[in-house]
């Protein structure tokens, strides 16, 4: 099974794509939202906003805002947050490398002018 973006792998395991594609997203950046994970794997916001709010609801995901975002990370009293986190580290391993190269690229902020590249 794959996508325009990358391998789907977890889907089977963890029941939806959008699913894969939130915890893949924060297990690289260590945090996301809504939006910034959707444009990045090109999929519908709906989608990952109802994955987010369902895996806040579990346990599994913390939010708190910043201004009008909320931003989602993983909750560190989640009693299963390590072996989640190796299986995510290990389905990251099997995405192609221009996408992981994406997602581990974490830039939040405009690059000095004239900083060499």
């Amino acid at each position: 099974m794959t996508n325009r973006i990358g391998e789907i792998m977890l889907e089977p395991l963890l029941g939806s794509k959008s699913s894969e594609r939130v915890l893949i997203f924060i297990q690289a950046r260590d945090q996301g939202y809504a939006t910034e994970i959707a444009r990045f794997f090109e999929a519908d916001l709906y989608a990952i906003q109802k994955q987010l709010d369902k895996l806040e609801f579990g346990g599994v995901l913390v939010s708190r805002k910043v201004g009008r975002t909320r931003i989602f990370t993983f909750n560190p009293r989640y009693p299963f947050l390590k072996e989640l986190k190796n299986l995510l580290e290990k389905a990251i391993l099997f995405y192609p490398a221009e996408v992981k190269e994406r997602l581990i690229m974490n830039r939040r902020r405009p690059r000095r002018s004239h900083k060499p590249l």
